[in-house]
């Protein structure tokens, strides 16, 4: 028995020792997988950021280029170019050179860097103005520019944890250049001030301050996140010689980390407040408006500086529909102190516009059926006017023109022509007119007769049920006349 409680003793003790091992194994892995103190080469790094500070010559020249293209891009609304132009930007030298030497309290390094810094911001503004002012096409707003005039807390985080990867593949023995082309990239120096530009050429302020707040977070978070990773790496302190001048210089620096920290946390604060209200808002329009099948919403507006919701509805909305809203609104946090209003559309009310409906259906049916009668009437014009074309075959005018002037050496001219008529004003029935005249030499009472021959002549060469003669004398009494003679005839 006592073996036994040994042997368990002892296992228990093997087990411990094992997980003690496992623990220990699990712990140096960790360590030598995200430790990177060793791999940092403190004096290059300094030289390296040093020298990527002063802003002039070939360096202010390449900034130059790059805000033409990244204007460009912006203005033609292309990521591929606004991409490339980050790739070929200089501005991340003064912005490392700020947060390094408040790490490690060179307050020569922290003038130049904010000295080139400004010189840095009026060339990329001066750039970006002239672009957006003089060129043609200059003033066109696009997705990629209004998207840099209003930051949100993803910016935020963008710009401190694009900093704190940049700074650490700049302290790392041999630079990883792909990492600082990421960088410059997903953190987007250069066209915040490509937008303040526009913004400027055009003189809208809110578009200008919206691009430079967005310019100024990331700028600062950057330079924060510098600071952070080289305290952490414990970047050697400058010494001074005057112990009263290393005070002052380290009082001075710790006093412009603390301006530094004031504007991003306020920062942060004010974009983390802004998203949650966002988020709600959302939440709540999906939750409780989207997925109600009673309700027909047409668009809403958040309001976070009144603290107002306004909702628009089409439709009539009930007391009850809406006191449920404002209960329902005071389960999200971020939003239940905000003023509802609701407005919702009374004259489209369901059983409205249901009657609207029937009436409009009704109306088209009239209207189907107007359509359905002159279709029909359409139908039997065209069977008539067949009917007539039919009835009607052309004129050998040329023919009867010579024969008649053969057989009537008086006629003069000769002319043929057809006319319609209606005597009841339902029925359209069709003439056969010849228009002749004869030489003078022809008295009143010969034309006649020769008038009265033409017509037999011309009836016994032609198919017409209607035919008149007339010349110059007398074409109204032998137009009533036809007249008359064909209704006697379609009597008969």
């Amino acid at each position: 028995m006592e073996n036994q409680e040994q042997d368990i003793e002892q296992n228990k003790e093997a087990v411990k020792k094992d997980a003690q091992g496992l623990f220990i194994s699990i712990k140096t892995f960790l360590v030598e997988l995200l430790d990177f103190r060793s791999d940092t080469d403190r004096e290059a790094t300094m030289e390296n950021i040093k020298s990527d500070i002063p802003m002039k010559g070939a360096t202010a020249w390449i900034l130059i280029c790059s805000i033409f293209v990244a204007s460009i891009g912006l203005n033609a609304d292309s990521t591929a170019v606004v991409i490339g132009a980050m790739l070929i930007s200089p501005l991340m030298g003064p912005i490392l050179g700020m947060g390094m030497s408040i790490a490690i309290n060179d307050i020569d390094t922290l003038k130049r860097s904010l000295i080139n810094l400004a010189t840095m911001i009026v060339l990329s503004l001066l750039t970006a103005y002239l672009f957006f002012a003089f060129f043609p096409l200059g003033t066109q707003e696009t997705s990629e520019l209004l998207g840099r005039t209003q930051p949100d807390i993803r910016d935020v985080l963008i710009a401190f944890f694009g900093g704190l990867g940049l700074i650490i593949a700049r302290t790392k023995k041999g630079t990883i250049a792909s990492v600082i082309f990421g960088v410059a990239i997903a953190t987007a120096l250069m066209p915040p001030l490509c937008t303040a530009g526009y913004g400027l050429a055009l003189g809208n302020w809110p578009y200008f301050l919206g691009a430079m707040n967005l310019f100024t977070i990331n700028t600062i978070f950057i330079a924060l996140a510098t600071f952070i990773v080289l305290k952490v790496l414990r970047f050697p302190m400058l010494r001074y010689a005057n112990s009263k001048k290393r005070k002052r210089i380290a009082q001075l620096a710790s006093l412009a980390a603390i301006v530094v920290m004031i504007y991003p946390t306020m920062t942060f604060l004010e974009v983390l407040k802004e998203s949650g209200f966002k988020n709600d808002y959302t939440n709540f329009v999906r939750n409780e408006i989207e997925d109600n099948n009673e309700l027909w919403f047409q668009k809403g507006i958040l309001d976070s500086e009144k603290k107002e919701i306004t909702l628009f509805f089409n439709g009539e909305i009930t007391d009850a529909t809406e006191a449920d809203l404002r209960n329902e609104l005071k389960g999200y946090e971020n939003i239940s102190e905000f003023e509802l209003n609701i407005s919702g559309n009374k004259n489209r009310s369901f059983d409205k516009i249901s009657d609207a409906y029937d009436r409009a259906i009704n109306e088209l049916d009239e209207k189907n059926t107007i359509i359905y009668g002159l279709q029909k009437e359409v139908k039997d014009l065209q069977f008539v006017i067949s009917e007539m074309n039919e009835k009607n075959k052309a004129f050998p005018f040329t023919t009867v023109s010579k024969d008649a002037k053969i057989r009537f050496q008086d006629l003069n001219s000769f002319a043929y022509s057809k006319r319609l008529y209606s005597k009841d004003f339902s029925h359209v029935d069709t003439l056969d007119i010849i228009s002749v005249t004869w030489r003078s030499a022809v008295n009143d009472s010969l034309r006649s007769t020769r008038n009265k021959q033409l017509k037999d002549w011309i009836k016994a060469q032609v198919v017409s049920d209607s035919l008149i003669v007339e010349d110059g004398m007398g074409a109204e009494k032998a137009f009533a006349k036809a007249i008359s003679d064909t209704t006697t005839t379609n009597q008969n």
